[in-house]
């Protein structure tokens, strides 16, 4: 297990042991990034009259899409008196307009629509802010005919007119919003929070909706037509340790692989070493690139022994290369067979329902471990992955329920004792989300006496190390995460935790950077590590750069969830950077220096 390898996990999908909340403010994100499904943004304290106006608009009397009338209008049906054909082409204009408010308010909407035209074809073309207004009112009573197309044509007109408009705003991001025009829609809203100085909640509401909508529907796409990809020899050790019970890996322990001078033996075919014996051998050498080829070859025997264990070792590495449709075919096959044995069946039971519930198959993956259950009660692996599975789904009383089960199961195994504590402390996070109270000793106190029973273990010191980090105690913290990679010098996410400690503690956004990007050094797919760099990036308001690491994160993510809430990030950043390039705002930046909250 790797608690600082993004996650106390047991899982591909590992979750985090910082949550993203925390990480967003502990490096004072200032702009409208969702980090856990909260729209964080950190104003100024030099309040900027360029990027926040205070110009007003010209009083359009449609101030919302309930049509309401803040003042009396003249009947439509007045008849037109000598004073009025002596009126200038922009008094006609407003006289029309005037009209047309009439005719809104009493939902006569097809002809106020006739008199907003009027309006806007007999006003002077050099009056932009009315016309803007026409444009607008026009826009709302197509809104009411529920024609968000025209709506957004209108919008965009006054828009063009009138850049700073959030009434057009507003009215074109709901529209749009409709329309599924996700990407104008944020746009939209983004604007809107920063001409608002992130002061209306139905604007953050609405982002903050719009955001993760957009999110999920950019990863479900990108998901589906991923490329398989390898993960770090890291990240598969730290997966197979979350396992006591796995029959492919005690197999593989008590296997003797060939000294140095006999591998090219090996390689060239030794009769004696069966494909899957070799496998077996590649595992205890951490050498995993060739162990689907050598299953393929142990199933293509003709008299094989070990069909079972290497489609069960084959489906598994599928499952790690996120490749769940190979993995799902062949868990299922052997999940098909008679009198299989109890270890094997259930093994293939877990790690069959960890892929239906990273499909979002709840259902069907928590059915797996109700049946594992059933098959063999005893089997701590199935209550540590259900535990990992039930943190993920916020069922955190279930979680722990599962984590004290597989404790009393197997007290000696390390990753159900850390996983326990990670699952305490996030719902203690949860509920003292919004306070400013300190981290409670009963946290450190479980942390703690993961280190003291597992001295060895890199994971249980560098959870402690962030709880540490958590409550300010940021010396202590830094002695532990210095043992914790000392113990597991490749745990790449493990530095970039000790990065974002540096951070909290000495506010260095550059000696942060510089920490995270050793961790990259040691592992260039590490997901979590391009997001935090991205995450950086807003916070310095360097949008390019920030979509950069975003997308190198989405390369690598592991999971459709994760893969939406990068995605969010990734568009909130362009979201921002187009709002600033339209509307000439230069996005705050609060550097090194920046106040912790």
């Amino acid at each position: 297990m790797a608690a600082a390898s993004k996650s106390v996990v047991s899982d591909t999908n590992s979750a985090d042991t910082w949550p993203k909340w925390q990480v967003a403010l502990a490096i004072g994100a200032p702009l409208a990034v969702v980090i856990g499904g909260v729209w964080a943004y950190r104003r100024s304290k030099r309040k900027d009259a360029k990027s926040s106006p205070k110009k007003r608009d010209v009083k359009d009397n449609t101030t919302s899409s309930t049509g309401k009338d803040t003042r009396s209008t003249p009947s439509p049906t007045k008849p037109v008196s000598a004073t009025e054909e002596e009126q200038t082409p922009l008094e006609k204009a407003q006289g029309e307009k005037n009209k047309g408010n009439k005719y809104f308010k009493a939902t006569r909407y097809d002809q106020a629509i006739t008199c907003y035209t009027q309006a806007i074809q007999m006003c002077p073309p050099d009056s932009k802010a009315d016309l803007a207004t026409f444009y607008h009112n026009r826009a709302a009573a197509y809104e009411k005919l529920r024609n968000n197309k025209m709506v957004v044509e209108d919008c965009t007109t006054a828009l063009e007119l009138n850049n700073r408009y959030v009434k057009a705003l507003t009215r074109r991001a709901t529209a749009c919003e409709q329309l599924e025009d996700l990407s104008q829609a944020l746009e939209d809203v983004t604007a809107l929070c920063i001409l608002e100085g992130f002061q209306n909640p139905n604007s953050l509401q609405t982002a903050d909706r719009v955001l993760k909508n957009l999110g999920q529907t950019k990863a479900k796409e990108a998901f589906r037509n991923r490329k398989p990809a390898m993960p770090s020899k890291h990240f598969i050790r730290t997966y197979f340790a979350a396992f006591v019970n796995d029959p492919i890996l005690n197999a593989a322990k008590k296997t003797t692989p060939p000294k140095p001078a006999e591998e090219d033996q090996v390689a060239n075919g030794d009769k004696d070493a069966s494909p899957y014996q070799q496998a077996l051998w590649k595992i205890m050498a951490e050498d995993y690139d060739d162990i689907v080829s050598l299953c393929t070859q142990e199933l293509d025997l003709p008299n094989s022994e070990s069909k079972t264990e290497a489609k069960l070792l084959r489906g598994t590495l599928y499952l790690l290369c996120n490749q769940y449709d190979l993995a799902l075919t062949d868990l299922k096959a052997v999940l098909s067979e008679e009198d299989l044995p109890k270890r094997v069946r259930v093994n293939a039971m877990i790690k069959r329902g960890s892929i239906y519930i990273q499909m979002e198959k709840q259902t069907e993956g928590l059915d797996d471990f109700a049946s594992a259950v059933r098959i063999d009660p005893e089997n701590a692996d199935i209550y540590h992955h259900r535990g990992h599975h039930n943190i993920q789904l916020e069922r955190i009383d279930d979680a722990l329920r599962d984590l004290e089960n597989a404790i009393s199961k197997d007290p000696t195994f390390a990753a159900s004792h850390v996983q326990k504590s990670f699952a305490e402390h996030k719902r203690t996070a949860m509920q003292m989300m919004g306070s400013n109270l300190p981290l409670p000793q009963t946290v450190l106190q479980s942390y703690k006496a993961n280190v003291e029973m597992f001295p060895t273990n890199g994971d249980a010191r560098a959870l402690y190390a962030q709880a540490l980090g958590d409550a300010g105690k940021f010396e202590e913290a830094e002695v532990q995460f210095a043992e914790a990679v000392r113990l597991d010098p490749d745990n790449a996410t493990a530095l970039v935790h000790r990065g974002l400690l540096k951070l909290q503690a000495d506010k260095d956004i550059k000696e942060a950077t510089r920490t995270i990007n050793t961790a990259l050094e040691l592992d260039n797919r590490c997901e979590y590590a391009y997001e935090v760099l991205g995450t950086l990036e807003v916070q310095q308001g360097h949008m390019d750069n920030a979509m950069g690491h975003f997308q190198k994160a989405i390369e690598y993510s592991r999971t459709e969830s994760e893969m939406a809430h990068l995605f969010s990030l990734l568009e909130a950043a362009k979201a921002q950077l187009n709002v600033a390039k339209n509307f000439g705002i230069q996005l705050p930046s609060f550097g090194g220096g920046a106040p912790m909250m």
